[in-house]
């Protein structure tokens, strides 16, 4: 379970795995911002207050404070399902 204020993990695996290119405009501005928010969120507060689930959804979204790409994006990357591969 995600942490208050947080993207929840069902969302965020919701749309990692759609392709983009199934994705309207207005879903993949959803999802950007979205995304944005809980990367601002997860930046804004300390790993010492975050839940260890919370710290194990960050290091596999790639919200860990770092800007490595995610895990879910190397995947997706990997199998043909992300920006990447347009």
């Amino acid at each position: 379970m995600s942490d208050n204020n947080r993207q929840s993990f069902t969302d965020k695996a919701g749309a990692a795995m759609k392709p983009d290119s199934q994705k309207g405009t207005l879903e993949k501005a959803g999802d950007s911002i979205k995304g944005n928010m809980d990367s601002l969120a997860s930046s804004a507060q300390p790993n010492s207050q975050k839940s260890g689930t919370q710290k194990a959804g960050d290091a596999v979204s790639g919200n860990s404070n770092q800007n490595d790409e995610s895990m879910l994006n190397k995947a997706k990357n990997a199998v043909g399902l992300g920006q990447n591969n347009n």
